[in-house]
């Protein structure tokens, strides 16, 4: 069989299963037997295409692993030497930086083996250069798809040097090793994210294939390949390599990034694809990538170490919140900052007036909306001054001058003296003016410029061994019905107390009750065991002006007389707004028919409810 022998002798490595089945075996006619299951090289498979039939049933006896047992295989001789050459692979996306890279490698004697756009670039800068093709003896194949997927590639990439029949397999077959690769990725994330849109074979195209192979089969070798997958990390590989060094915890590290790179990639892949074939929230299986932003001074409690971490999700692209905020000025911030300012952010975007909220321990303590601005922020640190001393401050509309120096020069309505002190202001965005104001008023106020969040996303909470993933409450007073299950009906302004005080109290911590009228937060009760002590605490705080008010609760009351329903009627709030539920809700209708100056009851539903 001369032309079968010369045929495997040309086999320099297997990189494609093809399974060959001859019309002169009809035993094999309707089936892939493993006699006819053989990996052979591209040129071979062009090779054979010329062979008679029965020269093909003659190939199919051979098995992959007799193709190890072939005595010789030529030496591909323009790769490179095995005699100490050092090479590097580079195949990049996003070409930041790349000829400082390649002039280093250069200069520090690496020769250089890249990839399409790469070698291009490199070669238009002078630097010398040699095309991957070279090195694998054929051309990329398949519209991109195929350029590195090759043993000549792979081989000199996950070959352990301290293996003697590692090094053995790659002086047989003519391939040298690499010392370093240099990769990063097709763009899936940015296309798939693009306001633009994308169809979905143009998004499949960019989900890359021999990218992530190389990176991970490098980082597996990391001991004796540095992988580096991010340009921030070029000077420091080449004063690596420029100090002849071997600190594995350095090759450790860059590989690790490698991995995490890749992992993030994929998840990106993995979200995109999942929301291309279900409409369901819940995937079987969820992967969030982070991305540390920064370390913080410490946690909730000082003794406690903390980061704060972005989510790099596709459905946080230009989701909004606290997390994407730019600071303009004053200390870092702090793991409770994060969380007071991002309450305050989500509580002051429910309004559509413009609108000033005070959070104190992610709780707002004062919220008003009036059309001039300076009167809704008097009027919400008014609702609880003691409490707003020291908390964050939030606006949904821009702060200007007047507005900047009202902040700045505000005294407390407890004394009239006191300047107001704040930790946070969180804004849609400044005037210049104001932005200079502010600046003026503390060293270390944070100045946050945030943008809304963006409806329908997901939100996660973690508990021990586990998360719980929810729908985002966006439900909004028109979102709702607002049902009157007492005898009376409400005039227009009671009702449209009973909405502002339901958009209240979604934000604060349950039990939750807030009172309100004409659009400003007069009291609110949080965190209580019992909802009677919550009620208890905003009647105290809404004072006289509780007359006539609406009252919000989060959740049904248990009981009516003699508890919470009961006071707050006799107290003088004339709407009661509560979502229902107990078993005790006609208890609450008839309290509220039967005590005097009491209007309504409104039950709240909302369509999921229903």
């Amino acid at each position: 069989m001369p032309a079968v022998a010369s045929l495997a002798s040309t086999t320099a490595a297997a990189i494609t299963t093809y399974s060959i089945v001859s019309s002169a075996h009809p035993s094999c006619a309707n089936c892939t037997c493993a006699a006819t299951s053989i990996a052979l090289h591209p040129r071979i498979l062009s090779a054979a295409k010329k062979l008679p039939l029965t020269t093909l049933h003659k190939l199919t006896a051979f098995r992959v692993k007799a193709m190890a047992e072939i005595p010789s295989t030529p030496r591909l001789e323009s790769n490179a030497s095995l005699a100490g050459k050092k090479q590097a692979l580079i195949s990049l996306s996003d070409k930041r930086d790349l000829v400082l890279l390649g002039n280093g490698l250069h200069e520090l004697g690496f020769t250089i083996i890249s990839t399409g756009g790469t070698a291009s670039s490199l070669e238009s800068s002078g630097v010398p250069v040699t095309k991957v093709e070279e090195l694998t003896h054929f051309p990329e194949m398949l519209d991109g798809r195929v350029k590195t997927l090759h043993p000549n590639v792979h081989g000199g990439i996950l070959a352990r040097r301290d293996q003697q029949h590692h090094m053995k397999a790659l002086d047989d077959h003519g391939i040298g090793t690499f010392d370093v690769v240099v990769v990063n990725l097709y763009p899936f994330y940015e296309k798939v994210s693009s306001s633009s849109g994308i169809s979905f074979e143009d998004a499949i195209e960019n989900i890359d294939i021999g990218g992530p192979t190389m990176i991970r089969a490098a980082a597996k070798n990391h001991k004796d390949v540095l992988v580096v997958v991010d340009s921030n990390d070029y000077p420091a590989l080449l004063e690596y390599l420029k100090g002849g060094q071997n600190d594995q915890e350095f090759r450790k590290w860059l590989a690790w990034k490698a991995f995490d790179h890749v992992a993030s990639y994929d998840s990106a892949v993995s979200e995109w694809l999942w929301k291309q074939t279900s409409k369901d929230k819940f995937p079987p299986s969820l992967t969030v990538p982070l991305s540390l932003k920064s370390s913080l001074r410490y946690g909730e409690n000082p003794h406690q170490k903390a980061a704060f971490y972005v989510d790099k999700s596709l459905e946080e692209v230009n989701g909004g919140g606290c997390a994407t905020a730019i600071q303009h000025h004053g200390k870092e911030m702090s793991y409770n900052n994060y969380l007071d300012a991002d309450a305050a952010w989500n509580c002051v975007c429910e309004f559509s007036k413009p609108t000033c909220v005070v959070v104190k321990h992610t709780n707002p303590c004062g919220v008003a909306s009036r059309d001039d601005i300076i009167e809704a922020y008097r009027l919400a640190v008014k609702a609880d001054p003691v409490s707003a001393f020291g908390g964050i401050v939030a606006f949904n509309v821009e702060v200007d001058e007047a507005l900047a120096k009202d902040i700045r020069e505000f005294r407390s309505p407890t004394d009239g003296e006191t300047r107001m002190f704040y930790e946070i202001v969180v804004a849609p965005s400044y005037t210049k003016k104001g932005l200079e104001i502010l600046r003026g008023k503390s060293k270390t106020l944070r100045i946050l410029e945030a943008t809304k969040n963006k409806r329908g996303k997901l939100s996660l909470r973690q508990v021990g061994g586990g998360w719980l993933a929810q729908e985002a409450d966006d439900l909004t007073p028109e979102d709702i019905e607002f049902n009157v299950v007492s005898g009376k009906s409400p005039q227009e302004n009671e009702l449209s107390d009973a909405k502002f005080a339901w958009l209240c109290v979604k934000h604060v911590k349950s039990n939750a009750i807030v009172i309100a009228k004409n659009n400003c937060m007069l009291g609110m009760g949080s965190g209580q065991p019992n909802r009677l002590e919550s009620l208890r605490i905003a009647t105290k705080k809404a004072g006289d002006e509780i007359k006539g008010a609406a009252l919000a609760s989060d959740a049904f009351f248990p009981f009516a007389w003699n508890d919470a329903v009961e006071e707050a009627c006799k107290s003088g709030v004339g709407v009661i707004a509560e979502p229902g539920g107990s078993i005790r809700d006609a208890d609450a209708v008839d309290c509220c028919n039967n005590v005097p100056g009491v209007f309504l009851s409104l039950k709240i539903s909302a369509p999921s409810w229903k």
